[in-house]
């Protein structure tokens, strides 16, 4: 039985796109779905069912953090037979090589955090997304003509602009894992799918950067990142 969720048996959709922000989740309802419906809003994380381009679709809120992403991805996974869940969001660049509003399809998660332990008691800090769903979503971009650059990613515990020393994070990430950024949820939906036998993606636009004297504002993180959701949308149809 979902605790977090209110939506009915059959109310949820086998593929869902996951972005952080519930009123995310309203916008890309009200302005990619058909016939869309709000299924739960238990504790305003807002999960709409339509469709898009005749496919059934659900867009579900995470909440920010693993924590939150851990609980509302497993239970669409555990109790609404979802299958496929692609979490779209932001993230912030590590190098020059990722600029503001690049797209990042998320190949390997890496974390210093401990939600692996606290799940199974393993230790993992690092975790690839679902290979053949990642390169559906490349080979999607490529036919709509969208940039997607594919990178690892680490998923971190705080907020990196609100750090005194975010450098210090960054030269403490093992240079084997070749990190561009950074975002706050991936390392728990990947975890959580491998645990169930379920897929999942992740892909984020560039928000702030560390190399650039700029970020985008709120609006632009909530409404302003069509690319991304298109990007989504068009490859949850091939699912």
């Amino acid at each position: 039985m979902a605790l977090h969720n209110e939506a009915k048996e059959g109310e949820i959709a086998k593929v869902v796109l996951m972005p952080g922000d519930p009123l995310r989740a309203k916008y890309i309802a009200e302005n990619f779905l058909e016939d869309y419906k709000l299924v739960s809003s238990v504790r305003n994380i807002y999960a709409y069912t339509g469709k898009y381009k005749e496919k059934e679709i659900t867009v579900m809120a995470s909440g920010m953090g693993m924590p939150s992403m851990g609980i509302y991805c497993y239970e669409l996974y555990k109790f609404y037979g979802v299958e496929t869940i692609i979490r779209i969001g932001s993230c912030g660049a590590y190098k020059p090589d990722l600029d503001l509003l690049d797209v990042v399809l998320i190949e390997r998660s890496y974390t210093e955090g401990n939600f692996a332990k606290a799940m199974t008691g393993t230790e993992c800090h690092a975790v690839n997304a679902s290979k053949d769903i990642n390169d559906l979503i490349a080979d999607t971009a490529k036919e709509n003509n969208l940039k997607c650059i594919r990178a690892n990613i680490a998923c971190t515990e705080y907020f990196d602009p609100y750090l005194d020393n975010p450098q210090a994070v960054i030269e403490r990430l093992p240079e084997e894992e070749k990190v561009l950024g950074s975002e706050m949820e991936a390392f728990a939906l990947f975890f959580t799918a491998k645990q169930l036998n379920k897929k999942a993606a992740c892909l984020v636009t560039v928000a702030d950067s560390n190399y650039k004297q700029a970020s985008i504002t709120v609006e632009q993180r909530q409404e302003a990142l069509n690319d991304m959701i298109k990007l989504a949308l068009e490859s949850a149809i091939k699912i």
